[in-house]
């Protein structure tokens, strides 16, 4: 995961040699792709003896049995101060090839500082390295909701100033969660949450070196300082609290993210627990997908806005006639209910009403925003919602940059809209927000003008309750995640309807809905 705006139990393992199956250990890592918010080119998968089960997205996920476990799978790093846990904790991420990975670090949660402490940290004379300096009970707290695929908050620690800043960042859950720090074995109801515990093994002295680089390029400190913090604190502090709990690892990593073969290792034993492995294509579509129906008339039309000649007059004009009738087509998946009405006539006619409290849209920006038109002229009264969910183009993970959502949407049922749907990573976060929100899986409804094959598998399979709607389905997407022959790609489609550049259109969404 990603990191985005918004938010596992058994005991430790016993070890290693006794849970992962023997298997042939390659000398190097082959890193994949990293996840964006166009996903993966291929959806995880798990296959048994009986049905093939998609494992992507939100839980419930499953294991080797194909049974399912409803909570992330969770590694614990370990080791002294810059010993190499969050470079190990990064390779890590890269091999697993899985879509949402959530990195949490024990330096979010130092405690805030008193005044006299404060005094004593600019001076280098407070120690960080013990673990009164932790707040724990936060930290529990945190991973363990986390580790529940709940939304949580993460304080944002800054070292220049030895405080906490008052924006904290908001995590979505994941598939797995790596948790690394200095003491992360040292607290019993951390442990309890581990489900995998590796100890980073780096000689003192690279460590020290490495702290000095670090301390001094990214924390603004003098080297006669951490010198003196290091000999006083981290030293004795490594000695008496870190390295006895490498009794607790179930595996040992020397040399830290150059021990590519303990690496492999730990890749292996997680894709062994989790069951995340690489998806085939031709899997049949599955049976929550509602393809209208296509009519000569709906194929006029997708023909006009499939064109790259089409006029952007034409373009809107026929999209918009597309979106209403596939609005249309979603509104008759909704439960109704037997109601009997009196005609002018006095006369009694037994009818049909909507079984639920109210109906609200919900658009993925900024394509989105181009169906709740016809939306409204469809239902009357509606509630809109909106999120923003763009990626990250220094880690490649998609985040929730803007979110607003009606109140009491728990008790609604929810259409969630798109113009596309290409890999399904966009509206695979725009479900788990609407779920954090607590609205029910079977009460949204996914609709796009045009979807791949790959999204509608990544979702369904993912969401198996959530109903997918759309014109039509596309059997490709390209190196670029583009759907192939496709509509053209979101930049595109927002060009030719809001008739702006995509730079214009980026700026203007920036500014409308990050204020």
């Amino acid at each position: 995961m990603s990191r985005s705006d918004s938010e596992s139990g058994d005991d430790s393992l016993d070890g290693l040699s006794n849970r992962v199956p023997r298997c042939p250990l390659t000398p190097s890592l082959s890193p994949q792709k990293r996840t964006t918010s166009q996903s993966k080119t291929e959806p995880p998968l798990l296959r048994t003896d009986k049905r093939t089960i998609y494992t992507a997205g939100r839980p419930p996920w499953y294991n080797v049995t194909g049974t399912t476990f409803k909570e992330a799978f969770v590694i614990g790093l370990c080791g002294g101060s810059a010993s190499g846990k969050t470079t190990v904790a990064n390779k890590i991420i890269e091999a697993l090839d899985v879509p949402w990975v959530v990195l949490l670090s024990m330096d979010s949660f130092y405690k805030v500082l008193n005044k006299e402490e404060q005094e004593l940290a600019a001076k280098n004379e407070y120690n960080f390295d013990h673990p009164d300096a932790f707040d724990f009970e936060l930290l529990v707290t945190v991973l363990r909701k986390l580790k529940k695929g709940k939304s949580i908050k993460v304080p944002v620690y800054d070292f220049t100033s030895h405080c906490r800043r008052k924006e904290w960042k908001t995590v979505y859950g994941a598939n797995v969660v790596i948790f690394e720090g200095i003491l992360a074995f040292a607290n019993k109801e951390l442990l309890k949450l581990l489900d995998m515990k590796v100890f980073v093994d780096t000689d003192s002295d690279i460590r020290l070196i490495r702290r000095l680089k670090r301390d001094i390029s990214q924390r603004g400190r003098d080297i006669s300082g951490i010198i003196k913090q290091y000999n006083k604190f981290v030293k004795p502090a490594f000695e008496q609290y870190i390295e006895p709990t490498v009794q607790s690892a179930d595996i040992v990593v020397p040399r830290g993210g150059e021990n590519f073969v303990a690496l492999d290792l730990i890749v292996q034993h997680v894709h062994s627990q989790s069951a995340l492995a690489s998806a085939h294509q031709g899997q049949p579509l599955p049976k929550t997908l509602s393809v209208m129906e296509s009519t000569p008339q709906v194929r006029g039309m997708h023909t006009i806005i499939r064109n790259k000649e089409t006029n952007r007059d034409e373009f809107i004009f026929y999209s918009k006639r597309l979106m209403r009738l596939l609005i249309e087509h979603a509104l008759s998946f909704l439960p109704l209910k037997p109601v009997s009405v009196e005609t002018p006539q006095g006369g009694v006619y037994d009818g049909k009403r909507l079984s639920g409290k109210r109906i609200t849209g919900v658009s993925i920006l900024r394509a989105g925003e181009t169906m709740e038109q016809a939306l409204m002229a469809v239902c009357k009264d509606i509630r809109l919602g909106k999120i923003l969910i763009q990626t990250n183009h220094d880690t490649g993970e998609p985040e929730l940059h803007y979110l607003r959502l009606p109140k009491d949407i728990s008790e609604d049922y929810v259409i969630l809209m798109d113009s596309t749907v290409s890999t399904g990573a966009a509206a695979l976060m725009a479900v788990r927000v609407l779920l954090d929100h607590d609205v029910a899986e079977d009460k949204i409804f996914l609709l796009s003008l045009l979807m791949a094959e790959m999204g509608v598998h990544s979702v369904a399979y993912a969401f198996p309750k959530v109903r997918i709607i759309t014109t039509a389905v596309d059997k490709e997407v390209n190196d670029q995640f583009h759907i192939i022959p496709g509509i053209g790609e979101e930049v595109v489609f927002n060009r030719r309807h809001f008739d702006t550049t995509a730079r214009a259109a980026g700026l203007h969404v920036v500014q409308k809905y990050a204020r």
